[in-house]
C-alpha cells in the first residue's frame, strides 16, 4: 500500500464510507456466554449513530470529552465512534486504574460524560466525583447493581441502552443531519483521541491524537504487516493503548477488515483457538506467558513427547531468522516432519496456527522468546513505535527478521539518530501534543521532529533500541549499562517474570527478581516440594538454587561488566494498587528503588 492509495478521510467518514461499500459484510463479532455476535458495517455505523446523537441530546458538545473505562468490547467502539460521528473527541482509561488514577484522567482530561463498563468502574468514579466539577453524567453498560444506588446517583446515570435508545428517537424525528454536518465540518487536522502515558516516571500525560496522525501511521503499519481486508483480529489488550488502538479501530476502518472481542481478558487463549485469527498482538509480557504455558506443557507431558519436543526445537531453531523462501529442500523435509509431529500441535494450543503474521511491541522482549516462537514456525516479528508516534513506526516484515532488533522505519516515517544516539522521528504520525502541558509539548517535539527518549543503533539498516534514555546506568567503574538488555535476558526464563537491574553507581550489577509463580510452582509440584503461597515458594532453598542456576545461564550470554553478582528474590507479586508498576505492567524503578532500598543495600554489603 501507498500513502496515496488511502482516501484522505477521518476515521468516522470512513465508518460511514464502509457503511456504504460493504454493509452486509461482518466488521465485529462479540462472544457473550459462549455464543458469538456479529455486528455488520451497516449495523456498525447505525449503532454509533444511535450513541452518537444519544451523546448530543446528552449536552456533549462538539470538541467535548467522552471518556470509556472498560475492557475491550463493542461498546468500546460504539462510544469512541458514536462520539467521533457528532465531532467529540474520545479518552480512554485503564480498566485495572485504581479511583485515585481515574479521578487523575478524568479531571485533567475534562471529561463531561464517561461510560463504564459495570458497577465496579462506576464506584471508582463516584468515590471521587466531588473532585471531577466537569462531569455531568456516567452512562453504565452493564446495569446489575445499579439498582442499589440512592435516589441522587442514580439520577447522574444513564444506561448504555438508554443512550442508544434516545439517539435512535432522535434519528426517527430528525433523521441524521447533525451527524452529517459534522462529519462534512470533520477535517483530518481534529483530535479525534486522547491517549494517556502510563505514567511510569511521573503522572499520565494526556496525548492528542489527531486524524491526520491516524492516517499518517495506517499505510506504514498495512505495508510492513501486509495486511488487508480479509485480516482478522482478537482486541483484548486495553483500547486506551495505542497499540490496541491501531490494530482494533485505526487499521480496520481504512481496510474493512474484521475485529473480534472475546468474553474477557481471561480468556484470551480459550477465544484465540476459536477464532484462530490472521493477526495477533501481544505484548512481550503475553508472549513469556505463553512459552511459560508451553513449558509447563512439556513439564506435565511423558518422556517420548519431551523427547520428540526437544528434537523439534533443536533441527528447527537454525531456521528461526531464515527466510522461508531461501529454505533448501531438505530444510522444508526437516521442518514439514517436525510439523506434522510436534509443532502444528503446539501452534493450536496457543491458538496461533492460521496466524499470518504476530506481533511483539510496546515493551522490549527477551531475543530467546523470539527465537522461541520463530522456531515453532508462528511468525513473529518486533515492532516498535511510542503513544507520541500514534503506534508502530518500525517493524520486521515477516521473511526479513533480526533478532534483536525493531527493524526499519515504516512508509512515511523519517528518522535520524540525535544527540546521545536519540532516535528522532518525522511524519504526519507525529502526535499534536500534550492536553494543557505546552512545557512537555515544546521538550518532546521541536522543530517538526519528535524526540522519543530511546537511545538506539543501526545495524545494516536495522534499529536496535539500546535502552531508554533516562534509563542508562553508569556504574562505579564508570561503565555504562543498559538495564534492559540484562532484564530482557533475565526474563527469557520462563521461571522469571519480572528481573529490576540495580547498578547505578555501584561496583557490580545486583537485581530485584521475581519469580513466575506458576511456572515454579509447577515445577516444585513435579519436585514434590511443599508450599501454600507465593512467599513460602520463594523462601524454599531450592527454588533459590532454581533462579540462580537461570541466572547464571543468563549470565553466559552477557558481557562480564552487565552480569548480575548478586539478586534479592521478592517475596511478593508487584503490584498496580502499590505503585510499583503502571496500568500497562511497566515498572515504576523509582518507586521500587525507594520500596526496597533496605534489600537493595544489603546486596551491596560486603
Amino acid at each position: 500500500m501507498t500513502d496515496a492509495a488511502l482516501p484522505s478521510l477521518t476515521l468516522p467518514q470512513m465508518l460511514r464510507e464502509q457503511a456504504r461499500l460493504r454493509p452486509h459484510r461482518i466488521a465485529i463479532r462479540q462472544k457473550d456466554f459462549g455464543i458469538w455476535h456479529p455486528l455488520d458495517w451497516r449495523g456498525y455505523l447505525r449503532r454509533a449513530t444511535h450513541f452518537g446523537l444519544g451523546l448530543h441530546a446528552m449536552g456533549l458538545a462538539p470538541g467535548g470529552h467522552l471518556g470509556v473505562i472498560s475492557e475491550n468490547r463493542v461498546e468500546w467502539l460504539i462510544a469512541q465512534m458514536g462520539a467521533g460521528l457528532t465531532g467529540a473527541v474520545t479518552v480512554g482509561v485503564y480498566p485495572t486504574s485504581p479511583s485515585n488514577e481515574v479521578a487523575y484522567v478524568v479531571a485533567h482530561a475534562d471529561i463531561e460524560v464517561i461510560v463504564c463498563e459495570d458497577q465496579e468502574q462506576t464506584d471508582k468514579v463516584l468515590h471521587a466525583i466531588d473532585q471531577l466539577p466537569r462531569l455531568r453524567r456516567i452512562v453504565v453498560i452493564e446495569t446489575k447493581g445499579l439498582a442499589s444506588y440512592p435516589p441522587e446517583v442514580r439520577a447522574l446515570v444513564s444506561t448504555f441502552a438508554e443512550v442508544e435508545q434516545a439517539g435512535a428517537e432522535a434519528e426517527a424525528r430528525d433523521g441524521t443531519a447533525l451527524v452529517d454536518a459534522a462529519l462534512e465540518r470533520q477535517t483530518l487536522a481534529d483530535i479525534g483521541l486522547m491517549i494517556y502515558t502510563s505514567g511510569s516516571t511521573g503522572k499520565p500525560k494526556g496525548a492528542m491524537i489527531s486524524y491526520r496522525n491516524i492516517r499518517g501511521v495506517v499505510p506504514g503499519i498495512v505495508e510492513r504487516l501486509a495486511l488487508d481486508g480479509d485480516t482478522t483480529h482478537l482486541s483484548y489488550l486495553p483500547l486506551c493503548h495505542v497499540a490496541e488502538q491501531m490494530l482494533t479501530a485505526f487499521v480496520p476502518l481504512y481496510l474493512g477488515s474484521q475485529v473480534n472481542f472475546g468474553e474477557s481478558i481471561r480468556t484470551v487463549q480459550e477465544d484465540l483457538r476459536e477464532v484462530a485469527p490472521t493477526m495477533f498482538l501481544g505484548v512481550p509480557r503475553i508472549w513469556e506467558k505463553l512459552h511459560a504455558g508451553i513449558s509447563i506443557k512439556m513439564q506435565e507431558a511423558g518422556r517420548l513427547q519431551r523427547a520428540l519436543f526437544n528434537s523439534a526445537i533443536a533441527a528447527c531453531a537454525p531456521l528461526a531468522e531464515k527466510p522461508r523462501n531461501t529454505w533448501t529442500v531438505a530444510e522444508r523435509g526437516r521442518f514439514a516432519l517436525h510439523y506434522w509431529t510436534v509443532l502444528r500441535a503446539l501452534q493450536n494450543f496457543i491458538g496461533l496456527r492460521r496466524a499470518r503474521i504476530a506481533l511483539t511491541g510496546a515493551a522490549p522482549i527477551p531475543p530467546d522468546v523470539v527465537r522461541f516462537f520463530r522456531t515453532l514456525g508462528v511468525p513473529l516479528v518486533e515492532v516498535y513505535g511510542l503513544t507520541e508516534s500514534t503506534g508502530m513506526i518500525a517493524g520486521h516484515r515477516r521473511d526479513a527478521v533480526k533478532v534483536g532488533t525493531v527493524g526499519v522505519p515504516t512508509l512515511g516515517t523519517e528518522h535520524r539518530i540525535g544527540e546521545a544516539g536519540e532516535l528522532l522521528v518525522r511524519g504526519d504520525m507525529v502526535f499534536e501534543g500534550y492536553y494543557k502541558n505546552p512545557e512537555a509539548t515544546a521538550a518532546s517535539i521541536r522543530e517538526g521532529w519528535l524526540y522519543t527518549g530511546d537511545v538506539v543503533h543501526e545495524e545494516d539498516g536495522q534499529l536496535r533500541i539500546v535502552d531508554r534514555l533516562k534509563d542508562i546506568m553508569i556504574t562505579a567503574g564508570g561503565k555504562n549499562l543498559t538495564p534492559s538488555e540484562i532484564e530482557n535476558t533475565m526474563k527469557g526464563s520462563p521461571f522469571i517474570k519480572e528481573c529490576i537491574v540495580v547498578a547505578d553507581g555501584r561496583k557490580f550489577v545486583g537485581a530485584l527478581l521475581q519469580i513466575d509463580y506458576e511456572t515454579v510452582g509447577k515445577w516444585a509440584e513435579a519436585e514434590r516440594i511443599p508450599f501454600t503461597h507465593f512467599r513460602s515458594l520463594v523462601e524454599e532453598p531450592r527454588v533459590r538454587a532454581l533462579i540462580e542456576s537461570e541466572v547464571s545461564r543468563g549470565n553466559d550470554k552477557l558481557a562480564q561488566v552487565s552480569q548480575i553478582r548478586r539478586f534479592h528474590l521478592l517475596t511478593k507479586e508487584l503490584d498496580h494498587d502499590d505503585g510499583e508498576v503502571t496500568a500497562t505492567m511497566k515498572v515504576r524503578r523509582s518507586s521500587i528503588y525507594k520500596a526496597y532500598a533496605e534489600e537493595i543495600e544489603a546486596l551491596y554489603r560486603a
